[in-house]
């Protein structure tokens, strides 16, 4: 496989994963992979393994590995909520989210949050959310654009 294929066989794959076909994606990252390494397919691939195969375990090895060893980049963040949400850990899902918005805004990580219907955390954590603190410090800080 020529570099030119391989690279167009990695954007076929990213862009099925991102369209929920991660059989499709699957089966190409495993060619692709044979050719080549980065961190942005390693993960793609990790997602993949995890929704197809349910091979948690090392699914989220290799996509911890490939964070560690790239620049830190929303997707990678993505890829990482996205094989905690197929193993049913929402809380870490949402860490990792939250991680990911950190570094950069991303639609599809914004995606994944609005789709989990969380809240923001409270302003104050000591507090209960309906303390009226909480309340409305969260929509004048809204409000704002501080939060």
């Amino acid at each position: 496989m020529t570099t030119d294929e391989s690279g167009t066989l990695a954007e076929l794959a990213i862009r099925e994963a991102d369209n929920g076909n991660t059989l499709i994606a699957l089966v190409h990252l495993e060619k692709v992979l044979k050719e080549r390494k980065s961190p942005l397919l390693t993960s793609y691939f990790a997602y993949c393994l995890a929704s197809e195969r349910k091979e948690f375990g090392r699914a989220l090895a290799l996509c911890k590995d490939a964070i560690e060893g790239a620049l830190p980049v929303p997707i990678l963040y993505l890829n990482l909520g996205r094989i905690f949400l197929a193993a049913g850990h929402k809380r870490q899902a949402l860490n990792a989210f939250r991680r990911g918005l950190k570094f950069g805004n991303h639609p599809l990580i914004t995606a994944e949050i609005k789709q989990l219907g969380l809240r923001k955390k409270p302003v104050i954590p000591l507090l209960p959310r309906n303390n009226l603190c909480n309340k409305y410090l969260g929509i004048l800080l809204n409000r704002l654009a501080l939060r």
